[in-house]
Order: structure tokens, then sequence, then C-alpha cells
């Protein structure tokens, strides 16, 4: 799920940076430092979308490098159990498949995909049901449940589920 959350980080500036530019720079860096990374607490950094305040900066003794204590608006995007979310299957095993859902990887055990699905293994494996009609493998889109999510200081992993009513492929490229 994505939120619209303020954070506060303090910024170190050096001082080439310093003039007419220095709020400009500021928020670059800030841009490219925080964008795209994960914090265990509030999830994926996906993008700032504004600055509330930029308070007074700090000199470093001896290296002349400014510490800025920046309070910013940004969307992150976290999972939760019980969500449903569209993902792109990344890869096929005996053990299940795992796919991703923008910079979350999720793993979907054999045990939670339904039971007329069978593993094939070969070139391209993939998991089909009995009939041949509908088939999960590298690339393909899928549905799925959040069953459980792990969090660590910069990652989060999930494992999800395609066995509940309206789960399962929404598009597969063999077929388009």
């Amino acid at each position: 799920m994505f939120f619209h959350i303020v954070l506060e980080r303090n910024m170190q500036l050096h001082p080439r940076y310093f003039g007419r530019n220095l709020r400009d720079n500021l928020v670059s860096k800030l841009m490219k430092d925080v964008e795209g990374t994960c914090s265990g607490r509030h999830g994926f950094v996906v993008a700032v979308t504004g600055i509330e305040n930029i308070g007074k900066g700090l000199i470093r003794d001896g290296t002349g490098f400014v510490t800025f204590p920046v309070k910013y608006q940004c969307v992150v995007f976290r999972p939760f159990k019980g969500e449903i979310l569209e993902a792109v299957v990344t890869m096929v095993n005996k053990m299940g498949f795992f796919a991703e859902a923008g910079p979350v990887q999720i793993f979907v055990s054999n045990h939670l995909i339904p039971d007329d699905m069978e593993f094939q293994s070969g070139d391209m494996p993939n998991y089909t049901t009995s009939d041949g009609s509908v088939k999960i493998q590298k690339d393909s889109e899928v549905r799925l449940k959040i069953m459980g999510t792990r969090v660590d200081a910069t990652e989060i992993f999930c494992i999800g589920t395609i066995k509940d009513d309206f789960l399962g492929v929404i598009n597969d490229p063999a077929t388009a």
C-alpha cells in the first residue's frame, strides 16, 4: 500500500555546493540519497514530493561539511498481510515461484498454489493446470494475496498465495 508521509533526515553538504543554489543542491542530494531506499519502519521510498523545512546548518569541525536537518514529504510503499497485489513472476522452481511487485520480492510456495496445478520442468519451468488452460511461468502476471511479511533494516520480504478466489494468472506472456 502507498502512503504519503513526512520524514526527517540530516543531510551533509560539501562547502563547494554553498552559494545561490544551496537549497537546490540540498534538495537534489536528498532525492539522490533517499529515493529507491528501504527503511524497515516505513517501507520503500518511491519519491520525494516536497520539502517542508530546511533547518539551520551546523558546521562540522575539521571538515568544513555542514549538516542540515531536512523535513520532507514522500510517497512510500509498504506491503501488509492480507493485501492483494499484482506481480510479475521472475523465477519458477519445484518449491514454488518468486514474483516482484515493484521493489518487493514475493515467494509463493507450491503449497499455496491451487492443487490442480502441477510443476512442469524443462527449458521453461512452469506450473500448469491439468487441462493446460492456465500456465504460470517466468514473466507471467499474477494476482496474489500476501500471507506474511518479514522486515529487515533495508529490505522487505513477503510470502504470498494464489490459492483463493479471484487470485492467479491475469496475463500469460505465452498466449500474448
